[in-house]
């Protein structure tokens, strides 16, 4: 099946945004399922009355809270033996390394502003396990960042169906501008890491 937003809420519906917004959110092999452009055109196609917003964003807020919390536990409980396994398609210490580089730089704050970065997204909540982060703290951030992240993706993409007429036919360059931005800052890391 594509990944294409578009696609992907047309062939799944409500159900499948939630299930990839709770696999994005902490299920190691979920760092590359689109968020941001999947709940960007939901918000689109709420505003077209294709779907509820409000079942939209209540619904995939619990599913990142969720995921989240998920991968919490899963790092607290897997721990170091995270850091032992093989690079593969679905595990990369790359990913890790960079997540932790991110985690250890902000600390709890890592939990709300790791929402709107990809692949930093899902491997933060694992490392905020395995680095023993008071649950507290975390649950209090990963509500912060849930709440934060779907709302402002859904609801901009549902104020931009409204005020623009045909929003259908600017959902694919909407789409790749956001790819793009929510991959900046691992771009400018990267430039900088090379020189």
């Amino acid at each position: 099946m594509s990944l294409d937003p578009l696609t992907l809420i047309h062939s799944l519906g409500l159900i499948g945004i939630f299930a990839i917004i709770f696999a994005e959110s902490g299920l190691f092999f979920g760092f590359f399922l689109p968020g941001d452009s999947l709940l960007f055109t939901a918000g689109i196609l709420a505003s077209q009355n294709y779907l509820s917003i409000w079942f939209l964003v209540i619904g995939a807020t619990l599913c990142a809270i969720l995921g989240d919390n998920v991968g919490y536990w899963f790092g607290k409980k897997i721990g170091p033996k995270l850091f032992t396994n093989e690079d593969s398609f679905f595990w990369n210490k790359k990913h890790i390394e960079k997540s932790h580089i991110f985690f250890q730089k902000y600390g709890k704050k890592s939990i709300i502003l790791a929402r709107f970065m990809p692949i930093v997204r899902t491997f933060t909540p694992i490392l905020a396990g395995v680095g023993k982060m008071e649950y507290k703290t975390f649950i209090t951030c990963n509500i912060i960042g849930g709440a934060l992240w779907v709302s402002l993706m859904s609801l901009l993409g549902f104020f931009f169906g409204k005020l623009i007429p045909n929003p259908d036919r600017y959902i694919l360059p909407i789409v790749l501008f956001i790819i793009v931005l929510s991959l900046l800052p691992a771009i400018v890391e990267f430039i900088k890491s090379k020189r």
